[in-house]
């Protein structure tokens, strides 16, 4: 067996498949497990996907969440496959046509948001059956 096919064997060990489908502009809540000395707790970082990493199928693929704490930016990067992300919850589907959103960095306020993703949900066949009669 040769090495590349071993390697690829251990990573494919290490994805996940219980991780939701998100997009940037997303917005997520990350569960993270955080260990203070010999505590573990969970700790929600909630902000907007502004990097999520091209090959998503890869153990080693990251996406970085962004958030406004007390005037400041924050910016955090997580590995997407790593075991101490407990889960991801997307709240939000934002609509975006790039795929890294650093102009968001300067930006303030009302101009710092991202438009919601709107879907249209096919009508029922009971619903114009009813209307036809």
């Amino acid at each position: 067996m040769s090495i590349t096919a071993i390697l690829k064997k251990v990573e494919e060990s290490q994805i996940r498949t219980d991780i939701p489908e998100f997009r940037t502009g997303d917005s997520v809540k990350v569960h993270a497990r955080i260990v203070e000395g010999s505590k573990e707790r969970i700790q929600v970082f909630e902000g907007v996907v502004i990097k999520k990493s091209k090959k998503s199928n890869r153990a080693d693929a990251t996406f970085t969440v962004r958030k406004v704490s007390y005037n400041i930016g924050v910016e955090r990067t997580f590995p997407l496959h790593s075991p101490r992300i407990e889960k991801i919850e997307v709240t939000r589907e934002g609509s975006v046509r790039r795929a890294r959103l650093f102009y968001l960095r300067p930006l303030r306020g009302k101009a710092a948001r991202i438009k919601t993703k709107v879907t249209f949900a096919k009508e029922h066949s009971d619903v114009t059956e009813k209307s036809e009669s």
